[in-house]
Formats: structure tokens, sequence, C-alpha cells
């Protein structure tokens, strides 16, 4: 149960940062241990570094806690919290400075504009994950490496050039046509499950 033990740890960090606020109580404990899992689920398939979604989905309960006066009972929690994550995100990508903890700004930008739409069906998102992986193991080889190496193994295109025994330009060209193939196959995909 490493998620369960993970999950915990993150949850207690909360707390212990949290429990400093005078005004904390006992139904934010619950808020973080109901939302954790799917909050760094949904931190994760924005494009964030796994080294760093611990970190975002921390902060988004932090600053849900700072806001919670605000958050109207009426609303889902969970898409409030998912919004409070994609700023976070979108802030993240503005500051060039920290942009390592985003695995691919384009990406992600891209990932955060679908999921805004998706918040209203979150199955919709995990579809669409679904589809991406499926469209991934659609491309050819040599399109498979270069989208493993950037996106799995975090490597520059520089140094995936030299690993591929290709031009630095010709990778970036690459990954630009791959990301439309994987665009559009993802789109097509999602317009024939409607």
């Amino acid at each position: 149960m490493k998620i369960k033990s993970h999950t915990v740890q993150v949850h207690d960090k909360v707390l212990v940062m949290s429990s400093q606020n005078a005004e904390f109580d006992e139904s934010f404990a619950e808020l973080v241990a109901e939302n954790h899992v799917q909050l760094r689920s949904f931190v994760r398939m924005l494009g964030v570094d796994p080294e760093w979604v611990d970190d975002l989905a921390q902060e988004a309960f932090l600053v849900a806690l700072r806001e919670r006066d605000s958050f109207d009972e009426r609303q889902d929690v969970g898409k409030w919290l998912r919004g409070i994550a994609r700023n976070l995100v979108r802030t993240e990508i503005r500051k060039g400075a920290r942009r390592q903890r985003i695995q691919h700004a384009v990406l992600a930008d891209m990932l955060l504009r679908s999921s805004e739409t998706d918040d209203e069906c979150p199955e919709w998102s995990l579809m669409r994950l679904s589809h991406l992986r499926d469209c991934v193991e659609q491309l050819p080889p040599k399109s498979r490496q270069i989208v493993s190496g950037r996106y799995a193994d975090g490597w520059k295109a520089t140094d995936l050039a030299a690993h591929l025994a290709m031009k630095a330009d010709a990778v970036r060209q690459a990954l630009v046509r791959i990301r439309q193939q994987l665009k559009t196959c993802i789109e097509r995909r999602m317009t024939e499950s409607i």
C-alpha cells in the first residue's frame, strides 16, 4: 500500500502546517483524506513532473485552507480543489525560472485547457488519458522512442538527439509533429466515444 502510506505522509504534512492556523478544524482533515489521491492524479495528469506532484497537491490544500471561507457549500469540493490546482500549475508555467516542475510547458498548457472542459465530467479526463496511451502505442517505434525519451525520461532535445543519432532541431521538429498527431488522435477518439 505505497499510495496509502504516501497519502498518509502528505496528509500529515498538510495537517501539521494547517494546525499552526488557529482556525483549523477537523473538517479540513477529512477534506484532505477524501480528496488527496484524486487531486494528486489530477495534478499529474496536467503534466507536472512526478517529483513535484506532491508539492503542488499540498500547495492546493493549503490554498484551500486559507480560502475555505470563500467555498460555497453547494459547490463540488473536488471541482473546487481541481480549480485551485489548475491555477497553481498555470502559475508554474508563467514562472520561467521554475518550469522544471512542469515536464513540458506546451503539453501542460494543452492539458490544462482540456481539463477545463473535462471538469464537468471527470471521467472524460480518464478517458482522454486512456486515449493518449493508446495513441502513443500506435506511433511508429522511432516516434515512441522520442516521446518516451522526452516525457518519460525527461531528456532535453540535445541529449535525446545524441542518443538517437539525430540533430537537436530534428528532434524538436519531430516532437512538434508527434504532439500534433497525438492531439488529433485523441480528439478523434473522444469524438468516437460520444
